[in-house]
């Protein structure tokens, strides 16, 4: 792509689950767990979660480009908030560097999550659209991991 843009964005999801903060940060920080909402059947992931650790995301997307997403973690406080830099690579091609911030918080006997994301989203490999609606799906997919592990 011979096209050079810039485009920053942030913004704000906001979810009530049905479970304590206590799961809902364990849904986060277990390898599995996360692995099944977060990264979905067909792709790689790995999780090393702890200040200072990585995650890794690999898989295909609808052209068949290899579409990996690293993690780094750089403050993570148990049931409360998890905090990550994050670069999206398309082929070899960066195409989206952030900033995440998950805030969890009581509310009655669940929990609300805030999640923000500062996002810098470059030559128009990826639209900031996509990504809020690619996050807004994976906490849906968390609210049915959540549910699953009740069963």
């Amino acid at each position: 792509m011979s096209d050079r843009s810039v485009i920053n964005t942030t913004f704000t999801l906001e979810r009530v689950y049905d479970a304590s903060p206590a799961r809902v940060f364990a849904a986060w920080a277990d390898p599995d767990a996360k692995g099944r909402w977060f990264a979905g059947p067909a792709a790689e992931h790995e999780l090393d979660f702890r200040v200072g650790g990585r995650e890794l995301a690999r898989g295909r997307g609808e052209d068949g480009s290899v579409l990996t997403f690293e993690s780094v973690y750089h403050d993570i406080i148990a049931d409360q908030r998890i905090v990550c830099a994050s670069v999206l690579m398309s082929g070899d091609d960066v195409a989206t560097v952030s900033v995440t911030a998950v805030e969890l918080s009581p509310e009655g006997e669940g929990t609300r999550l805030v999640l923000t994301e500062q996002g810098t989203f470059l030559d128009g490999h990826e639209q900031p659209a996509w990504r809020e609606q690619g996050t807004l799906e994976q906490l849906t997919a968390l609210e049915a991991e959540l549910r699953r592990q009740e069963a």
